[in-house]
This record gives C-alpha cells, structure tokens and sequence, in this order.
C-alpha cells in the first residue's frame, strides 16, 4: 500500500510541472508574488546563454533543466552579435534568438529575457557592439541623446521580434518577464544627476513598447513603478523591494565564479547554494533565478565584470572572441548544474532539484500569506507560513557557522546542522535539509586519445601537420603610418586581437647606446593586455597582464646595430573590458613610452613620439587562414611546431569532445572554419591558497573555494559534436609563442562509471518519498539511493560500502573506527545487477556496530 502512496505522489509532482506549462496567461504582479493567469507563483529560474553553445545543445539543455525543476530559463540577448555592423543583423545558428525562445516554450517553460541591452556577462565589451564608440558625441549608459537612440532602437527591434512571433505571454507565448537595463545602480553614482535621469528614460522607454508583460531592473533601488527592483548576489535574503506592492525576486544568484586566465579554479559547494536559495524563500521570496557571476559593486575584483545574477544553469563556451573581461578564459562552466559540455554536475544538479521539489511542497502556503518569525534563540530562525484553511509550511534556519543545534518547534525536536536550513511543507515533518545531500556523487572520466591524422592527409613531415609562418612586422596593404603611438581599441574597432606598431629608425656608429660595455634597455608600457617585442625580425620577448591588472610594462635587454634597426611590437588584447561606470573609455595597446635605455651610460631615446607604422590584424586573417583553404600551406618541409593546420578524424561515440591544448602556448583554434576561443595553457594559477575540500560553512566569495593551483587555468577546450564529421575535420591553429601541435590530443568527457553516496541516519527521507500520509511518515529512516547516469547501465560492482563512521569523499572513503560487518554483503546484494537501487540507513538493515552513536552509509559503486 505505501509504494502505491509514493507512487501517487510522484504523478502529483509531475502535475505540479505541467501547470506551468499553460501559456496565454495575463501576467501581473503583487507584494507577494508573479501572478499569472490570475495564481500567484513560486517560480525557480536558471540562466542559459544562447551563443554560449549551440542550437544542437539547445533541447536537451534546456530538458535537463526542466527535469532539475526549473520554471524559467533566462537569457541575456546580445547586441554585438545580433548587429556587428550598424543595421545589418545576424539571428542565425547560435545567434537565433527565437529559435531558442520556441524551444523553451516546447519543452514547457517559461522564458525572462533580459534585454539590456548592456549584459556585463563577462562578454566582450559588455555586449555592445563597437561601433557605438565611434558614434559621434557618444556616451555610453547616461542621458546622452546618441545612446539612448541606438540603445532604443535595438530594445524595440527585439521587441518587435518576439511580437512578430507572439512569443510574449500576453499573446500565448513562454516571456513572462523582461529586463532593461542591468546592475547600473552599481555604478549609478559615477554618473551624477544624468544617471538618474537616464534610468528614468530607460523605464519609460520600455513600458512604452506595450510588451504586456512586467519589466525588471537589476541592482536598481530607484526603480520608477511599476518596474521591479531585484537582488544580484551570493545572498538575497535581506533584500527589500523599494515598494510595499512589489514581489522579492532574485535575478541573479551566482552558482559559482567565471575563471580567469591565470588564476585557480573557483568553486561554490552545492551546501552553500541550496542554504542561500531556501534562505530567500524563508525570508519571502518567490522568484529566484541562477546565474553565473557578474561583479557586485561590494565585490573588489578589480575591473571585472559582476553583476546582478540569477542561477546559472549552464555556463557554457565563450566561442571565437566572445568572452570579456579581459583575461575571461574560454571555459565559462561556472562550477553551474549542467556543465560547459552540458552534462549534469552532481551532487549539484540532484541536490537543487530535491530543494526545488521541497520548495514547490511549501508553494500554497508560500503565496496565500505573509511570514511570521517565531523565535527560536541566537543564530536561529523560524519562518512560518500559515493560513486560516489550515495550510503551513515552515522553515527553520542556524545560521551559526561553528555548531549544530537541536532546537524545539511546535513541541517536536528538530537537529539543525551548522549553516543550514530545514523545510518543512507540513510544519511538522522535514522534507529537505539543505546541508544534508541525498543525492549521488558522479565523478566524471575523461578518455583521452591522441590526434588521428585523417587517412588522407599528408604524411610528408611524419604527422599530417602543414604549417604557415607568420610575417614579423607589417606584411598587409592596408597598413598606414601616423606620428606617436595609437591607442588599439580605436585603431583596431576590435577586428581582431592584434595590432602591429612598427618602427624603422637609424642608430649612428657614435650613439652612446653602442658604446662598448653599454647594455641597451627596450622599455615599453602598454594599456594591456600583453605583447611581444621584435628587434630586427627576432623576438626578444613578451610581456602579458592579468585579471587584476590589464597594465604591461617590460624591460628587455636587447642588441642594437649601427644603421638602420627595426622594431616590431606586436599588441594584443584577451577580450575587452566589459564591466563598470565609464568602462568603453577603458583603453588598450600600447600608449607608451617606449624608450631606449643605456643601463651602462644613462643614455635615453624616447621612440614615442616617431612616425609609427600600424597594421590591424594577422596576414593570415586577412588570407582567411582559419578556412584550412589557402593554397600556402606548407607539408613539405621539417614542422616548426608554429602556426599549423592538420585535418583528422573525430573521436567515435556521442560524448562530448575537448581538445586538450597541452604543449601549446598562446593563440587561437578553429575546427571546420569555427573558432572554438583563445587558447593560453601556458597561463598557470598561483600555486597558493587552494582548498579543496572547501568548507560550505559560512558567506561564500569569489576567492574562498578554489583548486587547480599551481596548473593551467584551462587546458581543456570544448569542440561541440555538431561542428564536427566523421574524418576529414580540419584543425587551425594561430600559436603566438610557440608549442608542439604534435602533443595535442583529444578527450571525451563521460559521467563517470563510479558514483558515490554518502547518507547519514539523521538525514531526511528522499524528497520523491516524502508526503503527508502517515504510512508514509512512519518508514523506517531515511535511504540511500544509487541509479547508473546511463540507460544501458547496470551497477556492476560495490567499490567501498560501510555502515557505521566512514571516512572521506568519494573515491577516498575509508572505514571509520566502526563499521558494520554485513555492509559490504548487503549493499552487494541490492544493487549489482540493477540500474538503481534503494537501501534504508538504520540499524534494522545493518545492525547497530555501536550504539549510541550517530552512523552514516557510505558506498562507492561502478557502473558498466
């Protein structure tokens, strides 16, 4: 009788999810909640950025999303891609915006799209396209009447789009809510009387395009009515709405933390996340969105871009040039559910979903009444949510970092772990702990194989590479000279990466500078974002910022000649700056000085001020190199491991493929024409201040949880499966400091044939288990449950299993000082040979191998 109970409520949840699926509803809002179709809602959103992979990853990214309790799914929309050029627009492949948008509403969701159209986003340039900085008279983000035109004119474009298509909820469509504008009351400030009056503007600029749906602006406390003001931030469960007749809505919390070239990987344990969702929720809010990180105006992380943030779902790849920053690596997995290459993430992706299931247990009471907060001791909350019908759900929160505490509530006990928070949809039975994780630990594999050059291809240099050297100096007929050094951003208009600065100047036989015994100095200060120095066609070396400071100054010692020398500094940038007030006025190339200096005699020549030649971009760009097409390439001759093109076969099977860049050093890959991002595995972390394990204990930030220190910052480089074929794959490469593309191999990322669980006897039933029934209630103890991530999966063998006080993590467990004989032997016996399966943690299953104290079951299981 009671697995048919359980089984009713499972179908009752499913029910719970098609509700949310009838679109043409009217959407308004009240003090307490999203109302649509009339029904106050509890909605639980996670950001997908479109461009960030593609539309083959599209359904099933958003499926996986759906199936981890989302309602929502929020996107950006992205001007620079959608208008490189003034008036001419792209929407197609990744850039087809309504595409994406239809299929969310076909999987059942609803979308919020956040127009900006300013996206900070760690994207390049913040997403405006940079053309609007040669606009003449231009001011970006303030009451400027050239801005607000272009900025109107885009916003109504996009508008006008999702219109054409009815894609709005006021016409039957999944757009639910729309954002103008983002984060700017971070900056406001900088701005004066004109930023106020720009947000003014900018509210009444997009209520007047009718959408029929409400409009939020992030960060923004001023926010003119009826335009809701929402909460960016690790934490949103002070924030207060700057009206009485406003919902509490969290548009971005922040799942984890981008990754920088040169810096550790950071991290976000899943405790800390569910502990910050279920304290908003506690504290009366009801729409709460993931999202990866933006900058936070408390947040000091230099010129990086933060901001207001829902929950990132999926972070996914800053393809071609996309990403921002500078120094925003390719990777932008943001530790997120679902993963750069769209896998699910556990614990993290099961964890949430049983706390969206929890949440959604407590919806009725949730948005029929205000929170009562009956008090409980220090460190201690209670929130209580109750109705006249009868309907209560509480909450019970210790946001103590040290102790756990047993507290009393409506005359029960109740063991609340240090930093957590318990849900109870009833008042009386705990469904979900927050620090308490049912669900499996899968550790993900990665199958590595080296490049398999196609049948084809030649084999005359022993590898199927060819190769191009790159011209030092200016080699293209559109370069031009001009007096002084130029700034790259206004030279280049971000057309690509590099920027030659070439000199020709004649040194007499007499010039101190070649005294005997003088050690001549090139000195030389860049914007950022680093460079390399050619004296007389040869390198004599690079010199590249960082994430905390784009700046370059370098001090090469190099040998001159009498007569005529050349110098040719080639500048690059590692995407634009993307975040803060004034940000396009943010500078880039090198502006000098750049001086000769006599170390043995004092002697100084500034070069600054000489007739500089300029030279925008790469012969091999301009030849269209990338292609793989050009006649030029060289297989003849011994391979300089510089600047190569191979073509070869992609890895079998459907898991997704990363090229492992090790052995490289700095540049820029293409696979069939598509660029896949920069590449820099020669950029290596710090080797301090790594913690892994991490403590979820107490307020997260950006630096408190990192790992891989002291290793590339990213080796690793997403190839989605679409953009490749069978054989024949063609493979540029643009390798600025020089690497052995012998070395580079391909990986294949699968979930992992081990997964893991870790349940203790004070842990809360699974949440699919749990309903009000008193049958129900009475099972005995919670239960461990392990299910292979592959259908055609069974467990196959039990690694490590033992009741009582183990030890470690997954894949380092050990046998604490007790452990239940019958451990292995039971769990062997449920399991192998299943897909999935269930074990009660309590002493009536494994005996009690030492009373009184607290045990816990640990197993580590194989898959095949």
């Amino acid at each position: 009788m009671a697995s048919k109970e359980i089984l009713l409520l499972v179908l009752c949840w499913g029910l719970v999810v098609l509700a949310t699926t009838s679109f043409g509803a009217n959407v308004t809002y009240d003090h307490r909640a999203v109302v649509i179709g009339g029904k106050r809602r509890v909605l639980i959103s996670g950001s997908i950025h479109y461009p960030r992979s593609t539309p083959e990853m599209w359904p099933d990214l958003i499926q996986k999303s759906k199936d981890g309790g989302l309602d929502v799914i929020e996107t950006y929309v992205f001007w620079n891609l959608h208008e490189p050029v003034r008036n001419q627009y792209n929407f197609e492949g990744r850039y087809d915006l309504v595409k994406f948008v239809k299929l969310v509403a076909e999987a059942g969701l609803y979308v919020h799209l956040r127009i900006g159209p300013y996206v900070c986003a760690e994207w390049n340039y913040g997403g405006f396209p940079l053309w609007l900085h040669f606009i003449p008279g231009i001011q970006f983000r303030t009451d400027n009447e050239p801005f607000k035109a272009e900025m109107q004119r885009f916003t109504a474009k996009i508008v006008d789009m999702m219109k054409q298509e009815k894609l709005y909820a006021s016409q039957g469509g999944p757009i639910i809510l729309s954002q103008i504008e983002n984060e700017y009351g971070n900056i406001d400030s900088a701005y004066g009387a004109a930023g106020k009056s720009y947000i003014k503007w900018a509210a009444g600029m997009a209520l007047s395009l009718d959408t029929g749906v409400p409009w939020v602006m992030c960060q923004q406390s001023d926010a003119p009515d009826p335009i809701i003001n929402t909460c960016n931030g690790f934490y949103c469960d002070q924030f207060t709405p700057n009206s009485n007749n406003k919902p509490k809505m969290w548009t971005e919390n922040w799942s984890g933390w981008f990754l920088s070239f040169g810096g550790a990987v950071p991290y976000r344990p899943v405790e800390d996340l569910a502990f910050a969702v279920a304290r908003f929720f506690q504290r009366g809010g009801t729409f709460q969105n993931y999202y990866m990180n933006h900058t936070d105006k408390n947040i000091v992380f230099h010129h990086i871009c933060f901001g207001c943030k829902i929950f990132q779902y999926h972070g996914g790849t800053n393809f071609d040039r996309t990403s921002g920053g500078p120094f925003i690596s390719t990777s932008y997995d943001y530790d997120a559910p679902l993963d750069e290459y769209g896998l699910i993430r556990q614990p993290k992706w099961g964890h949430l979903k049983d706390l969206h299931k929890a949440i959604k247990l407590c919806e009725a009471a949730l948005v029929a009444t205000d929170p009562t907060y009956p008090s409980l001791g220090p460190n201690l909350e209670a929130t209580v949510y109750k109705t006249g019908s009868g309907l209560c759900s509480a909450f019970l929160a210790n946001i103590g970092t040290n102790s756990d505490v047993t507290v009393k509530f409506n005359g029960n006990s109740y063991l609340l772990p240090a930093w957590s928070v318990s849900i109870l949809p009833d008042c009386k039975n705990v469904v979900f702990n927050t620090a308490k994780i049912n669900s499996v630990t899968l550790v993900p594999s990665f199958s590595r194989q080296s490049l398999q050059v196609a049948a084809d291809s030649s084999d005359a240099i022993g590898s199927g590479w060819s190769y191009i050297n790159e011209p030092v100096g200016i080699s293209k007929d559109d370069a031009f000279t001009k007096p002084g050094l130029l700034e790259q951003i206004k030279t280049t208009a971000d057309q690509s990466d590099y920027l030659w600065y070439s000199l020709s100047t004649n040194i007499k036989a007499d010039e101190p500078l070649l005294e005997d015994g003088s050690k001549t100095v090139l000195h030389v200060q860049s914007l950022g974002h680093a460079l390399h120095a050619f004296i007389n066609g040869k390198l004599v070396g690079s010199g590249y910022g960082s994430s905390s400071n784009a700046k370059v100054t370098v001090d090469f010692p190099i040998a001159l000649a009498p007569g005529k020398n050349t110098f040719d500094l080639l500048s690059l940038t590692v995407g634009l700056q993307n975040y803060g007030a004034f940000y396009e006025k943010t500078g880039a190339g090198i502006t000098g000085p750049v001086q000769l200096k006599g170390s043995g005699n004092g002697t100084n020549i500034d070069l600054s001020s000489q007739q500089w030649t300029y030279q925008t971009g790469l012969k091999g760009e301009e030849l269209n190199f990338p292609s793989g097409s050009s006649t030029q390439w060289d297989s003849k001759s011994t391979l300089p491991k510089l600047q190569p093109l191979t073509t070869f076969d992609a890895p079998a099977g459907s898991e997704p493929v990363a090229i492992d860049f090790t052995g490289m050093g700095k540049g820029e890959a293409w696979v069939n024409g598509q660029s896949i991002g920069r590449y820099w595995p020669t950029y290596v972390s710090q080797n301090g201040g790594c913690t892994d394990p991490c403590n979820y204990r107490g307020a997260y930030s950006s630096n408190k949880c990192l790992k891989n220190c002291g290793k590339p910052s990213q080796s690793l480089y997403h190839v989605p499966r679409s953009w490749l074929k069978s054989s024949g794959n063609t493979l540029v490469l643009f390798e600025e400091i020089g690497g052995d593309p012998t070395k580079i191999s391909f990986v294949t990322k699968q979930l992992g044939s081990s997964l893991c669980s870790h349940v203790t006897d004070s842990h809360p039933l699974p949440v699919d288990m749990w309903g009000s029934d008193s049958k129900i209630q009475r099972k005995p103890g919670p239960v461990l449950s392990l299910e292979c991530p592959n259908p055609n999966q069974v467990i196959s063998s039990i690694k490590f299993a033992s009741f009582g006080t183990p030890l470690g993590t997954c894949g380092s467990f050990s046998r604490g000082r007790c452990s239940s004989a019958r451990s292995l032997s039971v769990v062997r016996q449920a399991c192998v040979g299943s897909k999935s399966c269930s074990i009660g943690v309590s002493v009536n299953t494994f005996g009690d191998p030492c009373k009184g104290v607290m045990k816990s079951l640990a197993v580590e299981a194989s898959c095949t």
